[in-house]
């Protein structure tokens, strides 16, 4: 059954939070009465939509119904998710929270996306709540900081697992929870470095995005200064470098006046920094750029990239039809080119999942490869038939035309979701030892599993397109 989540206050996080949501599957409704707020959680849709797809090498789930509700309490009845994204300041989310509790089902749950009170705050006058506070943009970052009930922190966790988040319960409350405090030192010292003429805007942002923002994606703060202390570890880095800590480096027990002078100062460095893109702009450039390193750290299972590949491998395949789906995917931006469409390469990389699909089904998998045996790619070929853009949801079915003695000859067709072909990708694999390095037979239950697969796919006609050597 389809779950559902409400969301109160559809600003920058809320429409983040809807996006999430949305996009995994769940029906979202949304409450806010500012005239605009549909046409801004479009906008974030818009770009959810071209970017958190980008994250998976597979599908994921048909997304959810939208729609916006002008009740409160019409809004968060039945929802299993009440998500509270409303202005920080206490006394309106004592009222919001108040009226959530008293409509919302008892069995849901109530989160708030405040990023500085604490759930003792927030419940004082009876209303009951979980910190859940996010980190923009919501439909990528997939940090949940939870704080509150253990039990329910438990039963929150489950869920936003299930939407490819990484929930972090934090056992006890303090002020502006754990990452914001981090992110309040950064930003504090460099307000003194900007007031005292040290740096401009632009250039803390180059040291931190040249420099450590880049380690610090993979391996955060503590893991990093393990790696400094190098092969002496974390007690030598300490002992060389905890002096420090009592020199007048960093001005964080002061924070400087905001005077018309400094504001001043700071938004025209800002504006001219950045002010040659729009706010739309920028938040496309940052969402490409987050994919790229995600999808990279992907490829290892560190940081944010183990949260995708966990959250990957839960998602339902495509229901296969006559052919076995072998691949499937929503085209990501990156993987299109100057011209806008999907890079030739890419069409290639599809089918190079589809044949490893392929090997596993017949059960040349991983533990098969272990023992010493595989199938090499000796030749492939490729038929581009029609155009794909970003977004475009693609998956692969494979047809096996021969898998006699030591020859693996698969047709792998791209598919769009109305069924039109976009490409074929024609492979012949040969069977190898790889302890000679040389073609062999397969071993017998591989060479078993073929002949099964071989009966079930005689039926289909020799496909259009196949090269003359075949």
């Amino acid at each position: 059954m389809t779950k559902t989540a409400a969301i109160i206050g559809g600003g920058v996080i809320g429409g983040g939070w809807a996006a999430r949501f949305l996009l995994n599957g769940w029906n979202v409704t949304v409450f806010d009465p500012d005239p605009e707020a549909a046409r801004k959680i479009d906008e974030v849709l818009a770009n959810a939509r071209r970017a958190l797809p980008g994250l998976y090498d597979a599908l994921l789930p048909a997304e959810g119904a939208l729609r916006f509700e002008s009740d409160l309490a019409a809004a968060v009845s039945g929802a299993d998710w009440v998500q509270e994204s409303v202005p920080e300041r206490l006394e309106l989310k004592h009222r919001i929270l108040g009226q959530i509790a008293q409509a919302a089902p008892a069995s849901a749950v109530i989160g708030s996306s405040t990023s500085g009170f604490k759930p003792s705050e927030l419940t004082a006058h009876g209303a009951r709540a979980i910190v859940a506070h996010p980190f923009n943009p919501v439909y990528l970052l997939p940090l949940v900081e939870l704080v509150g009930d253990a039990e329910t922190c438990i039963r929150a966790s489950d869920l936003l697992r299930g939407i490819g988040m990484f929930p972090q319960h934090i056992r006890k409350e303090i002020d502006a929870h754990i990452g914001d405090r981090l992110l309040e030192s950064i930003w504090r010292e460099s307000l003194w470095l900007v007031q005292d003429g040290i740096a401009t805007t632009e250039e803390i942002d180059e040291t931190i995005r040249m420099g450590f923002g880049l380690r610090w994606a993979q391996m955060g703060l503590f893991e990093t200064y393990r790696i400094a202390g190098g092969e002496a570890g974390m007690k030598h880095f300490m002992a060389q470098f905890g002096p420090a800590l009592k020199w007048p480096w960093s001005r964080l027990t002061e924070v400087p006046e905001f005077t018309d002078k400094l504001v001043d100062l700071i938004a025209g460095q800002s504006e001219a920094q950045s002010g040659h893109l729009s706010i739309r702009a920028l938040e496309r450039l940052r969402d490409d750029n987050l994919v790229a390193m995600m999808r990279a750290l992907k490829r290892t299972g560190s940081g944010a990239g183990g949260v995708i590949r966990a959250h990957e491998a839960t998602l339902p395949a495509p229901e296969a039809a006559d052919l076995p789906v072998t691949a499937s995917v929503q085209v990501p931006t990156s993987w299109t080119d100057y011209n806008g469409h999907m890079n030739e390469t890419h069409y290639l990389e599809l089918g190079s999942r589809a044949s490893d699909r392929t090997m596993e089904l017949i059960g040349a998998d991983a533990a098969y490869i272990d023992k010493g045996l595989s199938y090499f790619t000796v030749e492939n070929h490729v038929r581009y038939l029609d155009e794909v853009r970003a977004g475009t949801r693609l998956r692969v079915t494979t047809q096996l035309l021969d898998g006699a003695g030591k020859r693996l000859h698969l047709f792998h067709r791209l598919l769009r979701d109305d069924g039109v072909v976009v490409a074929t990708v024609e492979s012949l694999l040969i069977h190898v030892d790889l302890g000679t390095r040389r073609s062999a037979p397969p071993a017998p239950q591989v060479a078993a599993r073929l002949a099964e697969l071989a009966a079930s796919h005689a039926a289909h006609p020799r496909p259009e397109g196949l090269t003359a050597a075949r």
